[in-house]
């Protein structure tokens, strides 16, 4: 255990030891350094870094808890083994989003979306957006690795290639997810801009109604002598008459005019 902190470099360690550091493959004398960082998709989103350092006769991950590089007792298997079982948590956990993708499509459909819609959108497009970022350089970083070891004949290049095949699928499907994400939004935005539509129309005609109303009520509510009807006792009645006609009149306009329309 010595020996191996003796040959890796200072800022390797501190690399080693940083919890999200990005994905990186970096190749030194006498060993190379595997860093790979992934999403883990549990009640929140969290993102962890996973380390390993790979010598011509050995592996060996990083263990942040004690701050020392555990062997492996392989040089290949076992980093392939520990990234397979983190790789596959997160096929199975990324289907969860997919579900939940599902059900606001369907509840759009069905016209029950929540208030809490928007929140729930919002926070579902800001953790695949960064799950696609993730994975884009974890991909890149497994594909680099995969190019540098393949020359090596105890290199298992069909384990590493079904790893870089699970991370290429994952991020195929975040990628659709974020497609979907924004058709959801699209179609959203229009469901909710119709019933504003429709809010502002009817808003519209009673407006229309009412302003004739408005303006009748006004003239016969002026303090001033000489109005018609005020000299008879069924002038009450007759403006009521008026006001009626004339509702009825503005009622016919509007809808002969939405026909034409």
């Amino acid at each position: 255990m010595d020996n191996i902190h003796d040959l890796l470099d200072n800022l390797h360690i501190e690399d080693l030891r940083n919890e999200t550091h990005p994905s990186i493959f970096d190749e030194n004398d006498g060993y190379e350094m595997l860093i790979l960082r992934l999403p883990v998709l549990l009640d929140e989103m969290k993102v962890t870094s996973t380390g390993f350092i790979i010598t011509p006769q050995n592996s060996y991950l990083y263990m942040r808890e004690t701050q020392e590089l555990k062997p492996l007792g392989s040089r290949f298997e076992a980093p392939y083994e520990i990234l397979d079982g983190m790789i596959d948590e997160l096929l199975k956990a990324f289907d969860g989003y997919r579900d939940l993708i599902g059900d606001m499509e369907e509840s759009l459909y069905l016209n029950k979306a929540t208030d809490s819609f928007m929140n729930r959108w919002l926070k579902l497009k800001r953790n695949i957006v960064r799950i696609e970022r993730i994975l884009i350089h974890a991909s890149s970083t497994m594909d680099r690795a995969i190019e540098y070891y393949e020359k090596y004949d105890d290199f298992p290049l069909n384990h590493y290639l079904d790893l870089h095949e699970h991370l290429e699928r994952t991020l195929r499907s975040a990628s659709l997810q974020l497609s979907k994400l924004d058709y959801i939004y699209k179609f959203y935005t229009t469901q909710t801009n119709e019933r504003i539509n429709r809010s502002i129309f009817a808003l519209t005609i009673i407006s229309a109604i009412f302003l004739p109303l408005n303006l009748v009520v006004g003239f016969f509510g002026m303090n001033t002598s000489g109005l018609p009807f005020s000299g008879g006792l069924s002038g009450t009645n007759s403006v009521l008459v008026l006001m009626v006609c004339l509702s009825v009149i503005t009622f016919l306009g509007i809808y002969f005019m939405k026909r034409r329309v």
